[in-house]
């Protein structure tokens, strides 16, 4: 039998979707000023692309207790972005579902989420938590170099002054998670899978 998924890109407005789609072409297309003095304005963008990948993204259904479960976005370690992902994500729902966001210490606290961050600071722990969630419907973001090639789903580059992002489908793919073809035209680089999604 075919396992249900969580629609994430097909229900509800299209013009949501095409919203979205514009507005992360925006953000790949023109260039932002990444002040080397301050990481402020880069976790920012940053919070807003992480609040965009929810919407092309499909989650099987056993990922959420029901229908009104939260999305959860979880980070690992002292928060990266310094409250800019809680306040991007705050107030804001996909269809029936409320964003929140929690901050974990230790990897091990990793419960129920559907999004997890792996910030720079956690370098370490990348390894030990991408194995320990092989096959687990959690979408993957980290911006450590080679994060997608060491196993991450999403890996965030700088290119030049502009925040791009890599995928590895392989991996999405083999936890049972369905990205976007839209998502995929927009990422610099995709490795590995099948593209029919």
């Amino acid at each position: 039998m075919k396992t249900r998924q969580t629609r994430i890109d097909k229900r509800g407005s299209s013009r949501q979707v095409r919203a979205c789609s514009f507005v992360l072409a925006l953000l790949l297309v023109f260039p932002v000023r990444l002040p080397a003095s301050s990481t402020a304005e880069e976790y920012s963008i940053k919070a807003a692309f992480l609040f965009h990948f929810a919407q092309f993204v499909e989650w099987p259904e056993a990922s959420f207790k029901d229908a009104n479960s939260p999305l959860t976005y979880c980070t690992i370690g002292d928060d990266p972005f310094h409250g800019s992902l809680d306040a991007a994500l705050s107030g804001k729902s996909l269809e029936t579902r409320a964003f929140r966001v929690l901050h974990f210490k230790q990897p091990q606290e990793i419960k129920n989420c559907q999004v997890l961050f792996l910030g720079v600071d956690q370098k370490k722990m990348n390894a030990p938590v991408l194995a320990s969630l092989q096959q687990s419907a959690v979408l993957t973001v980290g911006e450590t170099e080679h994060f997608v090639q060491e196993g991450g789903m999403i890996g965030f580059v700088l290119e030049g002054n502009k925040i791009r992002f890599e995928i590895n489908l392989e991996a999405a793919q083999k936890a049972n998670l369905k990205i976007s073809s839209r998502l995929l035209a927009l990422a610099k680089n995709v490795f590995g899978g099948q593209r029919g999604t």
